[in-house]
């Protein structure tokens, strides 16, 4: 009997079942792409987009090179040794004339200012002089304005001509580059963004364990507690969700205030003097306390998650076999709640580092997160792109904690439900 060769299979139209079965597989992932395709636009228009022109931000540096463009041509020769020539004036100032004719010289003005303090007033004063200026430019505009004559400015126009610069990322940890590009501290009076930076992180972690602490045992009788009783207590840790944020910070101003509520009655009931009211708001206690309450569901609800699904027979097994109350939570129930612990600090921890509403509020000087310097940096002082580092930096900072908490922990011991 001779071997026949083999029929390759088909469909009843003819196809092979091969072909057939591989449009049906590239149907199904079009439908699936087709269907997911609205929340993909979505995620890229509103956070992958808002991403990448923030870290854009933070290092684009176009007002030296666009609005000084013949003055940084004619510095490419320069030696930095000594003044630049004639040539080099004049064409500050045809920039110059330039620019205020259409009106950009506040956008170079404001950039070479984070630099340098006072070049905005010394192009200010030089621009409105223009119409008298007559060569040779280089003792004109010296007169107009000593600033002129400095060496260390046309360093620093030449250093920032280039398109990128790191200025705005060493601002942001208190460090600047000096005329020569060396790397420096910023004077003392200025050093503010890395205390805050600190202040931020050890606040954030500070109201972490505040939440962990009084959470706990919430999540425990939530877990443990009769279904009514339990159901209730449900809906008191779910009410604070149902307020707006701004009322509840400002309802914590009311109570810690020196005449508020707490005050009051510690002075009633004699615990302290009328006279020593404890200062509890507008400082880095009021922010706590404010950011443990706003976040405490955060993390009750991971806790109970976890806790929920302990069967109650291991603590009483535990029991039975002579381990004493505190000694079994510690060895049997303890070690299994540790991803839902795990889930709500990371969960609060890094909700506290971006807070920004409620240290505003009640923070004062002493109690203020980094955020709310990049609001005052994009909102006061306009400085975009030194707003953008620190957001950066933030950025980088929670996805490195991210990273170390899945190289000790594991993020797939998280559980959030």
């Amino acid at each position: 009997m001779s071997d026949s060769p083999s029929v390759p299979l088909t469909t009843a139209d003819g196809v092979p079942l091969k072909v057939s079965l591989r449009r049906a597989v590239r149907r199904s992932k079009v439908k699936a792409f087709l269907l997911v395709s609205p929340l993909l636009l979505f995620l890229v228009v509103a956070f992958v987009m808002p991403i990448f022109d923030m870290l854009w931000r933070s290092v684009d540096n176009p007002e030296v090179s666009t609005h000084l463009s013949r003055t940084v041509a004619s510095l490419e020769g320069w030696d930095g040794e000594s003044l630049p020539d004639e040539a080099v004036f004049a064409a500050l100032v045809e920039d110059l004339r330039e620019g205020q004719e259409v009106r950009n010289l506040g956008l170079l003005s404001s950039r070479l200012n984070y630099e340098k303090s006072g070049m905005r007033s010394t192009i200010s004063r030089t621009a409105r002089r223009l119409g008298r200026i007559e060569p040779p430019y280089r003792e004109a505009l010296i007169e107009i304005n000593d600033t002129w004559g400095e060496l260390d400015t046309w360093k620093l126009i030449r250093r920032e001509a280039s398109p990128y610069t790191p200025s705005y990322y060493l601002a942001a940890v208190d460090r600047q580059l000096t005329p020569d590009g060396e790397l420096a501290k910023v004077p003392a009076h200025l050093e503010i963004h890395v205390s805050l930076f600190w202040r931020t992180f050890w606040m954030s972690a500070v109201i972490t364990g505040l939440t962990l602490l009084l959470g706990y045992p919430v999540a425990f009788l939530l877990a443990n507690l009769p279904l009514r009783h339990s159901n209730l207590l449900m809906i008191l840790v779910l009410l604070p969700f149902w307020t707006s944020l701004l009322v509840r910070t400002t309802t914590w101003i009311a109570i810690l205030q020196s005449q508020g509520v707490l005050n009051d009655m510690m002075v009633a009931i004699g615990v302290i003097a009328d006279e020593a009211r404890w200062q509890m708001i507008h400082n880095k206690t009021g922010t706590i306390i404010a950011m443990t309450h706003i976040l405490l569901p955060f993390m009750i609800l991971p806790l109970y998650s976890v806790m929920k699904t302990i069967p109650p027979s291991y603590m009483r097994a535990a029991r039975s076999l002579g381990g004493r109350p505190f000694l079994s939570f510690r060895r049997v129930y303890f070690p299994l709640t540790i991803p839902g612990i795990a889930a709500g600090a990371i969960l609060v921890f890094i909700l506290s580092i971006g807070y920004y509403i409620t240290p505003a509020l009640v923070g004062g000087q002493s109690g203020r997160f980094i955020t709310n310097y990049i609001a005052y940096h994009m909102q006061t002082s306009l400085n975009w792109g030194l707003a953008a580092a620190i957001a950066s930096i933030l950025l980088f900072v929670v996805v490195a904690f991210y990273l170390v908490f899945n190289r000790l922990v594991g993020v797939d011991k998280v559980k959030l439900g």
